[in-house]
C-alpha cells in the first residue's frame, strides 16, 4: 500500500498508508478525527526506483514532449525525401548487366 498526503483544516498535513482503491476518498485525521481531503504536495520518489524503471520513465517523458523525428510530417520510409538506395546492378552500354558487388562465381540472369 502506498502513502498519501492529506490536509486537515485544524491540524495540518499528515501522511497515511492506504490502499490505492481508497486514495481519492477523504481520510480521518489521526489527531482530531475530522475528515481530511487528499492533497498532492510532492512528486513520486524516483530515487528509490530501480534504474531500469527510472530509465523507462525518463524515455516515456521525453517521447511525449519531443518525439524522435528526422523531419516533421514524414514517417519512416518516406519516399519523397529519403535517399534512393543505390542499385547493385551495373548496366553496360550494350545493355548487358553486371553485378560488381556480387560473388564472382555467381552467374547473372
Amino acid at each position: 500500500m502506498p502513502f498519501y498526503d492529506y490536509e486537515c483544516a485544524e491540524c495540518g498535513v499528515f501522511t497515511a498508508l492506504r490502499p490505492m482503491a481508497a486514495s481519492a476518498e477523504p481520510c480521518d485525521c489521526p489527531d482530531c478525527g475530522t475528515s481530511a481531503p487528499r492533497v498532492i504536495l510532492r512528486t513520486p520518489n524516483f530515487a528509490l526506483m530501480e534504474p531500469g524503471m527510472r530509465a523507462a520513465h525518463a524515455t516515456n517523458e521525453r517521447s511525449t514532449v519531443s518525439p524522435k523525428s528526422t523531419q516533421a510530417g514524414h514517417g519512416p520510409g518516406c519516399s519523397c525525401c529519403s535517399a534512393k538506395p543505390s542499385s547493385r546492378t551495373l548496366t553496360r552500354p550494350d545493355g548487358s548487366k553486371a553485378f560488381p558487388t556480387a560473388r564472382p562465381w555467381m552467374v547473372s540472369h
